[in-house]
């Protein structure tokens, strides 16, 4: 068994041992751990920014200067450094301490501001406070509860006049989660119109082959809140 078989059984484990203890996100710190320990990363890292992402950020020709972001669940900070590279002021969180070190780690000259947050309980400084709100693969980290809290807290990132990027895999059936296809796991149109709440946009819910799953369907979908009056 390789390395990466390890990780992505050890997930599995940790996975189904917090939510025994229905405990959603206790996984994700020890698993940061275990995968240093094994001098590798979780198995949905990347060295590169999420395709979908740098897809969307090419095709928008972003210039972040003068403006803000931020990165949810920004783990090892491929995604915090694209968006940084395009010139925005840029944090990028994550609930796991041990992401967040290697993260600093990995870029030690970074002008990211890297930062331990819960998603569930973020700074009240932070709400509505970002220009560009980059959500790539968390809340399908997460069963729901507590996916719907998850969303509606980045939702509230979001700034008057701001945008939200939501990358995810894809799914076309409204069902319940396959607890054998993830995490992440695959999403359906249900969660994208989610995200629509609190007074945002859905600008474009674009489903496209997504070159990180072997062309298999993935969501770069788009949202805007308008403008304060």
């Amino acid at each position: 068994m390789s390395d990466a078989d390890d990780l992505r059984a050890i997930t599995q484990r940790l996975v189904a041992d917090a939510r025994a203890k229905d405990d959603a996100t206790g996984w994700f710190e020890p698993l940061y751990v275990a995968a240093q320990e094994a001098g590798g990363a979780p198995p949905w890292n990347s060295d590169e920014p999420r395709a979908l992402l740098a897809q969307w950020t090419r095709e928008r020709r972003l210039d972040g200067a003068g403006h803000t972001a931020v990165v949810v669940g920004c783990g090892l900070g491929a995604d915090a450094e694209h968006v940084s590279a395009l010139g925005y002021a840029t944090t990028a969180f994550d609930l796991s301490p041990t992401a967040i070190r290697l993260a600093r780690r990995k870029h030690p000259a970074s002008t990211v501001d890297y930062a331990v947050a819960d998603l569930l309980q973020l700074p009240a400084a932070w709400r509505r406070a970002f220009d560009l709100v980059v959500e790539c693969w968390t809340v399908q980290s997460l069963p729901d509860p507590p996916r719907a809290a998850a969303i509606a807290a980045i939702s509230e990132l979001v700034a008057p006049g701001g945008t939200l990027i939501v990358v995810a895999h894809a799914r076309t059936d409204d069902g319940p989660d396959d607890p054998d296809a993830g995490p992440p796991w695959p999403q359906p149109r249900a969660t994208i119109d989610a995200f629509a709440g609190g007074g945002l946009e859905l600008v474009d819910p674009a489903l496209v082959p997504d070159p990180e799953r072997g062309g298999r369907p993935g969501w770069r979908a788009e949202y805007r809140r308008p403008a304060a009056a």
